[in-house]
């Protein structure tokens, strides 16, 4: 795939979305590409946060290790993304990411993850969205979980 075809891809990713193309012809050559097949894991649970990642295609699953076994808590596809939480609180990997199926991502660094943060304030406005929602999805999950055992 051409640095083009992955700016254009970065394009439709909400956190870059606003980048100017410039940036995201930065972003595309310093990221790295990295593919997964089937079952492979992107990171464990416990695992140090070096990097994030952002989906480009396929569907991963994201898994908390519980008392009873994994549990599913979310699943990720195209323009996704997963592992700020590590690098933003600099706490080991709060979950396990495996493949469902083939899965491209880009890899982001922990250090461009921050110069990009630093730079466009509006990154750092997108991840705090999306944490909001997972939180809210999260919360709600609970209380239908309450409620069925009360």
């Amino acid at each position: 795939m051409s640095i083009k075809e992955e700016v254009e891809l970065l394009k439709a990713v909400p956190l870059f979305a606003k980048l100017e193309p410039a940036k995201l012809k930065l972003l595309a050559f310093t990221g790295e590409r990295l593919m997964f097949a089937a079952d492979q894991e992107l990171f464990r649970q416990g695992d140090a946060g070096d990097a994030m990642y952002v989906i480009l295609g396929g569907v991963a699953d994201v898994t908390i290790t519980t008392p009873t076994g994994p549990l599913k808590v979310a699943e990720l596809a195209k323009n996704g993304f997963v592992g700020e939480i590590a690098i933003l609180c600099d706490v080991p990997r709060t979950a396990t990411v495996t493949a469902r199926d083939p899965l491209t991502t880009l890899k982001i660094s922990k250090e461009m993850f921050f110069s990009l943060v630093s730079e466009f304030p509006q990154i750092a406005i997108e991840v705090m969205r999306e944490l909001a929602h997972r939180l809210d999805d999260t919360n709600r999950k609970l209380r239908a979980m309450e409620s069925k055992a009360a």
